[in-house]
Parts: C-alpha cells; sequence; structure tokens
C-alpha cells in the first residue's frame, strides 16, 4: 500500500513539474510579446487577449490544478488522465489535449457528480450526451507549487473501498481566517447541479447553516460566464448581500475563480442610487434595537408590521392600482389656451395622453404630451399678424405653458410616497378605498417619518417600483443574473422588484429559513417567493448537508430546531468529528461571568484556532463586554454592525450580527430563558449562534438553560469545562 501511494505521489511530481515548466515557458513568451498600446482596433483585440491569458497563466502557475480524472469514453482506445483546475491551459502545439481542463466545461462535471461504483458515468457536452468509464478520481493538493497530498477517492482497479469524504474531511478540518475561500476542489455532486442549472431559471436554493450556499452561489456566476460567455458578462451580474461587512467576507472567492467585474452591493445601496435620492437612509440600528434590544423580548411580528406589510405582494398590488387609477386625473380639465384666441382643446390632449402616447409609462407621457402642446404652440406663433405680437404671445406662451405643467401631478416617486401615506396634501385622482388597505400603525409611523423626510430601508421597493412604472427601465439597468444572498430577510416585493430590472427570471435565491431572525420584513415560507414565478421559470433544491461544523456541534444545533424551532429542516453532517460542545455555568457572582468568558477565551485562543468570537445576545451587552475585555486581551474587535470588514482574530459581537459569519471557536454568552427564551424565534437565534463555529462551541450561562436546551446530556456529547 505504501509502495503505491509513493508510487502515485512520484508519478503526480513530475506531471506537476512538466506542467509548470509548459505555464511557465508559455508565460515567458507571452511576455516577450511587446505590449500593444496603439490605436488599431484588431491590434488591441489580440492584445486583450494575450493580456487575459498573460493573467490566466500567472494564477496558474502556483496551483495548476486540483484534481485528476482517468476517464474513457464510449469508443476511446484507452483511459485518458484529465487534470482539472480552476483555470484551464492548453498545450502550446494546436490539436494536443488541454493540460489542464477548466472545473466548468462539461466533462469536468464527472469529477463532481462520479461518486463510485463500477457504472457508467456520463456527461452533456454540445455534441449530446457523453457516456463511459471512470478509472480513477484523484485529489492533489498543491501549494506554491509544491505537491503536499495525494488522495484517491476512486480506483477501479483497487479492491479498497472508495473513500470519497477523506479528502473533504481532510480541507474541512483547516482553520479559518477573515475571508471565505472558494470550494472548486471540493464541490460536491449536490452543488454541482445548482452550479450548472439552466441561466433563465429562478433557482431558490434552502441551505442548512454550513452548507455552502453562498460559495455555491458564487461558483455559479462564474459557471455561468463560461458555460454563457456570448449571452453574460461579469459586469452585467450582481450579488446582494446583507451588508458591507459580508460583501467583504465574501469578496476574494471570484478573483480565485479568476472571475472580476461582477457587482457586489447591498439591495439599499444599489436602489439609493437608482433612485438619486438625496435624502439619506435612516440608521438600520433604530430597527434593529426595536426587535433585539427590547427587555420583554421580540415584539410580536405579524402581517401588518410595518416590514411584513410594505415587502408584500398586496402592497405592490396597491401602488400599481393606484397610479393606474391616477390616470383619468392625471390631464387639467381645462382647455389650454397659450393666449386669448388660441385654444387646444381638453379632447385632443385626452387623445393624445391615452390613445397616442398609451404605450409609454406616466412621467414619459406627460413629457410627450407636453412637447407636444410645444410645438402646436410654436405652429401657432408663426400665425401671428406681426413682430410685436409674436414677442407677446412667446411671452404669454411660455408663462401658461408653466403654469399648465404644473397643474399636472408631479410624477416623481417620493412626492407620489408622501402621497400615498398622505405627509403631504392629496393631489386629485388618489382613491382614498385603496389608501385605506393601509394599516393604521403603518400609516401612522410612515406618514411622521415622512413629513421628517425620513425614508427606511422598507420603503426602497415601494419607491424603485413607483419608479419603474413611471418612467420603465432603460436596457443598461438590466441585469443578466443575480444572486440574492440570505433571501429568508428579502421581503416577496424586493424580489419581485428585482425582476423587473434581469433578464429572463435569472436568479440565484439562497436562504436558510431556520435562520429567519429578521421575520418582521423576510419571508416565513419560501413559497412567498416562489409564487411570484410560473411554475416552468422557477427551481427549488435542498441542501441538507453540512460542510461547517463538527458532527457534535451539528448534532447539537439540529436538536435546537428539532425541539425550539419545531423544523424538520435538519443537517446531515460530514463525518468529522470533534471536540464535545461544552455547556459551562458561570457560577453566582457577576465577576464570575466575565472571569469565566475570559478564561474561555484565552484558553480557545491560545492553541490551533484563529478566529474565535464571544457572542452576546445584545450589542448593549456586547459593548459592556468589550470594554470589560480590552484591557487584557488588547487585539480583541468589537463587531457593531458599522465595520466594514470583518478583521479575524478574536471578536465579540451580538449573535444577531453573526449571521453569515463564521469562526474557529465560539463561545455563546449567557445561554439562559432570561436571554434566550421559549419562543422559536429566540431557538432561531440560539441555532445562528451554534451554527458559526467550526471546530468548537462552548455555551456559558447562569442558571438553568432555555427549555429546548435541557437534557441534552441524554442523547447528545455535552460537557463542562
Amino acid at each position: 500500500m505504501e509502495q503505491t501511494f509513493q508510487s502515485a505521489y512520484q508519478e503526480e511530481e513530475r506531471r506537476l513539474n512538466e506542467t509548470i515548466s509548459e505555464i511557465d515557458r508559455q508565460l515567458e513568451r507571452l511576455r516577450g510579446i511587446e505590449i500593444y498600446t496603439g490605436h488599431d482596433f484588431t491590434e488591441q483585440v489580440l492584445e486583450a487577449g494575450r493580456e487575459e491569458k498573460r493573467q490566466s497563466l500567472a494564477k496558474s502557475l502556483t496551483a495548476p490544478y486540483f484534481g485528476r480524472l482517468d476517464f474513457q469514453g464510449n469508443g476511446d482506445g484507452e483511459p485518458k488522465p484529465l487534470y482539472i483546475g480552476k483555470i484551464g491551459v492548453d498545450q502550446a502545439e494546436v490539436g494536443d489535449q488541454p493540460m489542464v481542463i477548466d472545473w466548468r466545461a462539461p466533462i469536468a462535471s464527472v469529477f463532481y457528480s462520479f461518486t463510485g461504483g463500477d457504472d457508467p458515468a456520463a456527461y452533456e457536452a454540445p455534441e449530446g450526451t457523453i457516456e463511459g468509464l471512470v478509472y480513477l478520481k484523484r485529489n492533489l493538493v498543491i501549494r506554491k507549487q509544491i505537491l503536499e497530498r495525494v488522495s484517491d477517492t476512486y480506483d477501479r482497479s483497487s479492491d479498497q473501498p472508495a473513500v470519497s469524504d477523506e479528502f473533504l474531511v481532510y480541507r474541512l478540518g483547516e482553520n479559518k481566517d477573515n475571508k471565505l475561500r472558494d470550494i472548486v476542489s471540493t464541490i460536491q455532486a449536490e452543488q454541482d447541479k445548482i452550479i450548472r442549472a439552466a441561466k433563465n431559471t429562478a433557482l431558490i436554493i434552502q441551505g442548512v447553516a454550513g452548507s455552502g450556499k453562498t460559495t455555491v452561489a458564487l461558483h455559479r456566476l462564474a459557471y455561468l460566464l463560461y458555460q454563457y460567455k456570448e449571452q453574460v458578462t461579469a459586469e452585467k451580474m450582481i450579488i446582494f448581500a446583507p451588508n458591507h461587512m459580508f460583501l467583504d467576507y465574501i469578496s476574494d472567492v471570484l478573483p480565485e475563480l479568476g472571475v472580476g467585474d461582477i457587482q457586489q452591493s447591498t439591495f439599499a445601496d444599489w436602489a439609493l442610487k437608482l433612485l438619486d435620492i438625496e435624502l439619506p437612509l435612516a440608521d438600520a440600528s433604530e430597527t434593529l434595537d426595536y426587535w433585539f434590544e427590547s427587555d420583554g423580548g421580540m415584539p410580536e411580528v405579524n402581517d401588518e408590521v410595518p416590514g411584513r406589510f410594505k415587502g408584500s405582494t398586496l402592497f405592490m398590488k396597491m401602488i400599481r392600482d393606484c397610479l393606474e387609477s391616477m390616470e383619468d386625473a392625471s390631464v387639467p380639465e381645462a382647455d389650454f389656451m397659450p393666449w386669448e384666441g388660441a385654444v387646444l382643446k381638453r379632447s385632443t390632449i385626452l387623445h393624445w395622453f391615452n390613445d397616442e402616447y398609451k404605450p409609454y409609462p406616466l412621467a414619459k407621457r406627460k413629457e410627450r404630451v407636453m412637447a407636444r402642446i410645444h410645438r402646436w404652440v410654436e405652429m401657432e406663433l408663426k400665425k401671428s399678424p406681426s413682430a410685436a405680437a409674436l414677442k407677446e404671445r412667446k411671452k404669454k406662451a411660455a408663462q401658461r405653458e408653466k403654469s399648465y405643467a404644473s397643474k399636472w401631478p408631479k410624477y416623481e416617486p417620493l412626492v407620489l410616497y408622501k402621497q400615498m401615506f398622505k405627509a403631504v396634501k392629496l393631489q386629485a385622482g388618489w382613491p382614498e378605498e385603496l389608501l385605506a388597505q393601509i394599516p393604521e400603525s403603518v400609516l401612522k409611523s410612515t406618514q411622521k417619518d415622512l413629513k421628517k423626510d425620513i425614508i427606511r430601508e422598507e420603503d426602497l421597493p415601494a419607491l424603485i417600483y413607483m419608479q419603474y412604472l413611471l418612467n420603465d427601465i432603460s436596457g443598461d439597468q438590466r441585469f443578466d443574473h443575480i444572486v440574492i444572498d440570505e433571501a429568508q430577510d428579502f421581503s416577496p416585493f424586493q424580489v419581485a422588484v428585482l425582476d423587473l430590472f434581469v433578464k429572463g427570471h435569472s436568479f440565484t435565491i439562497l436562504g436558510d429559513l431556520s435562520q429567519g431572525i429578521h421575520a418582521y420584513r423576510g419571508v416565513h415560507r419560501w413559497e412567498e417567493m416562489s409564487s411570484l414565478f410560473a411554475d416552468e421559470e422557477t427551481a427549488y433544491f435542498a441542501l441538507t448537508r453540512s460542510y461547517r461544523s463538527t458532527m457534535e456541534i451539528i448534532e447539537f444545533a439540529n436538536r435546537i430546531l428539532e425541539k425550539g424551532v419545531n423544523s424538520d429542516l435538519l443537517a446531515v453532517p460530514v463525518f468529522r468529528s470533534g471536540s464535545p460542545v461544552r455547556m459551562i455555568p458561570y457560577g453566582n457572582a457577576a465577576e464570575m461571568r466575565l472571569d469565566s468568558l475570559r478564561e474561555g477565551m484565552r484558553k480557545l485562543s491560545s492553541g490551533e484556532y484563529r478566529t474565535v468570537a464571544i457572542l452576546t445576545r445584545t450589542l448593549k451587552e456586547a459593548k459592556a463586554l468589550y470594554e470589560q475585555l480590552l484591557p487584557e486581551v488588547p487585539e480583541l474587535h468589537l463587531i457593531d454592525g458599522g465595520k466594514q470588514a470583518y478583521e479575524g482574530g478574536l471578536s465579540v459581537l451580538p449573535v444577531y450580527l453573526s449571521k453569515g459569519l463564521e469562526f474557529d471557536a465560539v463561545i455563546v454568552a449567557d445561554a439562559d430563558p432570561i436571554h434566550y427564551g421559549a419562543s422559536a424565534w429566540d431557538a432561531k437565534l440560539m441555532y445562528v449562534g451554534c451554527t458559526r463555529a467550526l471546530h468548537e462551541l462552548w455555551l456559558m450561562h447562569d442558571g438553568p438553560l432555555p427549555e429546548y436546551l435541557q437534557n441534552m446530556h441524554e442523547d447528545i456529547a455535552v460537557t463542562g469545562w
């Protein structure tokens, strides 16, 4: 066995050296060609191609590939060894088999989908389905041109069983830094199906904590750019993430895959830029304070709280109905008279507005009608009997055109939105029976905000939709594909609005209902999203395998879902065992709490763990703990929602700001019924906190545990200090 391994290692080392030499030779040749800076278009195109090749070869040089697949297609004489990497590398000689196959190529899908056995494997190629036999599937770890690991997950000639999880467990066991990394070498079969799904589909992905859904979505972007290179561009793709820290956290994945220029934004930033509104957005911390910092726990959530109502398709329909009702009252009542003796009948203006310019949205219809009126005035001016009369009529006409235009409704989203909530005087045409659908509490709170020129994030979908109904969308505002991360915190209205801005309903919508801690504005069921699309326009995937945490942590978190959340969306762990979950009492005195947390962080950070976090229930508690620990732990970071980047290392933060992040080790502070009550929402907060941990999870508490954590010792390995 040892001899076989040595032989395989030596074989792969020779192949690696040959590959590096060839890449280096090609790179030197390209670098030796003088960079063209002239104005000839053909030469510019050729230079762009050479520069792209230079960059891809340079990226390939340190780690050209990560996998080998020996595949014999039906009709082939012998199995061919195929080496798979992040970026494809051709042989210098035309017609030779590629030296490295791009992981997105059709044949590379076999590397991900094949899990062993004697049956044939197949992949979809442009010429149709290709079948064949897999003889060897080998994982390789190459760092800085050094072959560090060779791991065979399948060998047809061997009598040893397949060990498909061995390499995966090895990679998952690596410690975490402050950035999300690509998983191109460990993509699993169920993830690969999502990555390679058809473009014009609204994919909805329910993924348990740690299932890799964010990384899968990013790899899907890279795949779409490769597979549909003639139809999509990176500049026309966008990722919507919950906050700037999350965007920074995922920022390295796409460059590692050789993909750049994909837009990354929060929904609020995108919407404000599109609306071009100068008013600042209300500080989100006020909303977070209301829902997460209240002493009495989370206030009641129903469909009439502002976030849920304003995020509903009911509100969307109400806006559309209101603006359609305003059409009849758009044209001022009287005829237009630019000067005495000249009359443009209202019936003519109505004909222009309701018939000739009917296809245009309201604001553009008004613009075209006013331009048509101006042209009519210019024609009438030509009939003036004298130069003096012409001068007088021009002056009067200009004044009366301006006066006439002011009698039309103001087709500006913010103005109409203020009128809808009666924050300013209503213009003619507003249908009171439709406005009566707004819940009284929502009407009052929004009216109060708008009178002070305060806009909240929950108002943005409505304002964007009004902008669309009034002005339509220009071609450069449309996207080829949209990724929505943490989609359970998005509203149906947000997704419906974004659907107006994307071609072919091309979405990747991913989230986890069990982490739906923002239930006051997010969805409670995925049907709220899928119902926005026709059946043939959408597809649903469930990722149940969790790759982030150890078996002990996942089993512990699953019990929280079962007993606290009452959910059956449980995670299936990869076989990676670690330390038992620890439930550690503080003791009675307040100083013992601080001593315990300080000692816990010291123990966890003194070993191999690079990222350790203490999660508190509220931001207030996080700030207090940070101030207490900082003198003795000067490298400690406070994450309070205001930071643009996650810095790694040691952190303290409220549990509701930890979603989307992950740490080597986590301490959940104050795991007691006072901080985490019996509601499903409290249990979701606890679940989010526990599933941030990759390797080690400690829960510290004073007194009893929440009901859904009690008696855990009976079924799960749980220990104290």
